[in-house]
């Protein structure tokens, strides 16, 4: 299994601030937001990592992020010059992806909840054949693409905002595919704006009979970061889970060390290396109650 981390996109909802930086590279509380979906991958235990971003910002994930060596991990980068569509990914991942299965996240969203790890290793660990996407209830799913399911969660249809939607599940920004992904998205069409749509790709496995759907349940929380206030209110809920838990979201040292693939000095080297600042910090707990 691979990871995809889809960071590109021109962030207009984000302007002023995006016109100089990456949106994925804006703070979330106290680390870049790209740390969020790589934590994710992290907790899946894949350690292949591509990341997808534009000419312009791919250099600024490179210095932030190197080859991934420092925590175990093995990351790559490829330029999308333009924004044309999630599913295009698959296509200039090509290379990457070979024939193996896949997982993608978008750059923008953050998931937190008890026992993800969990849900995300044994969906990892299952897809053979096929699709599978996750789904969140919302108040409000006309806003999202919205997936209808049954009782043993093969998804039923799928719909992009649509006016009376179907069910409340909305599908969030994570998918996990089998080897047959890159054909599947060679052969769509580009939407009215001109995009390779996920959706499409998502029909494409349903019509198949390919799709199934992990649900978020009630003790998860995601959150979607591309507008000003969206941005805001994840940086607030980051901010009290960990003051009032003690612990971090996102953070891809931990979630490296908890997988065994760094040791605690490699963890301690880190950790120095930002010794005067929250983040070091909590590193440095880890080392002393282990």
């Amino acid at each position: 299994m691979k990871g995809i981390i889809l960071a590109g996109g021109s962030g207009t909802r984000l302007h002023p601030v995006t016109k100089a930086i990456s949106k994925q590279l804006i703070p979330i509380n106290d680390k870049p937001m790209i740390y969020y979906p790589l934590s994710v991958l992290i907790m899946a235990r894949i350690k292949e990592i591509l990341i997808i971003s534009t000419p312009e910002d791919l250099p600024s994930y490179k210095r932030l992020l190197g080859d991934g060596s420092s925590i175990g991990l093995n990351l790559s980068y490829v330029e999308q010059p333009e924004p044309d569509g999630i599913a295009k990914a698959f296509i200039l991942a090509e290379e990457f992806i070979k024939n193996d299965q896949v997982t993608l996240i978008l750059g923008d969203n953050i998931f937190y909840g008890y026992d993800f790890s969990k849900l995300l290793v044994d969906n990892v660990k299952n897809i053979k054949k096929g699709a599978t996407i996750f789904s969140y209830e919302v108040s409000d799913p006309e806003r999202f693409g919205v997936v209808e399911i049954d009782k043993k969660r093969n998804a039923l249809s799928l719909e992009e905002k649509p006016k009376r939607p179907k069910s409340n599940q909305a599908v969030v920004g994570l998918y996990i595919y089998d080897n047959k992904v890159v054909d599947h998205a060679k052969k769509l069409k580009p939407s009215a704006r001109g995009e390779l749509e996920i959706t499409d790709l998502n029909k494409k496995y349903l019509q198949l009979n390919q799709l199934s759907v992990a649900t978020l349940g009630k003790g998860f929380a995601w959150l979607d970061t591309g507008t000003p206030e969206s941005l805001l209110e994840a940086s607030h809920f980051v901010s009290t889970i960990e003051k009032r838990q003690g612990i971090k979201i996102g953070c891809i040292e931990e979630a490296a060390y908890k997988n065994h693939w760094i040791s605690k000095k490699q963890l301690k080297k880190i950790s120095e290396d930002m010794h005067n600042t929250s983040y070091g910090k909590y590193l440095e707990k880890i080392i002393n109650n282990q």
